[in-house]
């Protein structure tokens, strides 16, 4: 399912929708097409929701979204997967069982996992009992996940208060599940911020400080798409991410102020092809 000789990078979100237009399916489409990839899409659950908050989510049948993804890779092929909001356990299972099937493949295929628990405003998008299959059946696929503490905490039982506890963290991650692990420090306190990627090559550093402002919601949708996009277009995992940082805090810093809560990002600055990079 690799390119061929395309004009393009093929990228399939497979994710919740986002009727607010900030996060999920729309954010991962407006980050791939900004850098210059081509973007499909396998729905897994319909969001009524704003800036401030999530008011309702319907579920899309795990054969349905089985179907979705099956159509677009067996037509157009794909040079990396993402995957965002799941919802459950027969959501998780059926995309593994997809994603499985598409690295049996083609090896090497680039997967970002964002283990999407919780939404901005507080609203759960992950349901409890789905946890344990996450972290079993659908994590040891991934090439590199991205949770943030939170997520990170949910996911290994451990306290993440530093620098040097998202270290034990990512190591206990990537430990539990073979991949690449990019914890995001977002939610310690203080105007630095830390992200930490842990992969094959050791560790790796990011660092920046923080942007004043409400508007981030869809950071990490936004952030694990423009990785993909990135990998999918052949750039290696430490410059994909430090790209990917990049182009988010840029997207914030030019966040156009909509809605009365978390609002959205800017995503199309720099509007370009990626030839940028």
């Amino acid at each position: 399912m690799t390119a061929q000789g395309a004009a393009k990078a093929r990228i399939l979100s497979i994710a919740g929708s986002d009727s607010g237009g900030g996060a999920g399916i729309q954010a991962d489409i407006k980050t791939i097409t900004a850098l210059g990839g081509y973007a499909m899409t396998a729905i897994t659950a319909l969001t009524a929701q704003n800036t401030l908050g999530v008011r309702d989510i319907l579920p899309v049948p795990p054969a349905f979204i089985r179907e979705q993804i099956r159509c677009v890779l067996e037509d157009i092929g794909a040079d990396a997967l993402k995957t965002g909001m799941l919802g459950g356990v027969a959501e998780i299972d059926a995309v593994a069982r997809e994603l499985t099937q598409a690295l049996r493949e083609s090896p090497g295929l680039p997967v970002v996992v964002d283990p999407v628990m919780v939404a901005k405003g507080g609203a759960a998008l992950l349901r409890a009992d789905a946890l344990d299959t996450l972290m079993h059946t659908l994590l040891p696929l991934a090439s590199v996940m991205t949770p943030n503490l939170p997520e990170a905490t949910c996911l290994t039982g451990l306290e993440i208060a530093s620098v040097a506890q998202m270290r034990v963290a990512a190591r206990r991650l990537r430990d539990m599940t073979g991949g690449a692990v990019l914890l995001k420090g977002g939610h310690l306190p203080g105007d630095d911020l830390v992200d930490l990627l842990l992969d094959g090559d050791g560790v790796t550093e990011f660092s920046g400080t923080r942007l004043a402002g409400r508007h981030t919601h869809g950071t990490g949708c936004t952030l694990a798409s423009a990785i993909a996009t990135r990998l999918a277009q052949g750039v290696a995992l430490v410059d994909a991410v430090e790209q990917a940082r990049a182009y988010v805090r840029a997207a914030i810093a030019q966040a156009p102020g909509l809605g009365q809560g978390a609002g959205p990002l800017w995503h199309a600055h720099g509007w370009g092809d990626g030839s940028e990079r």
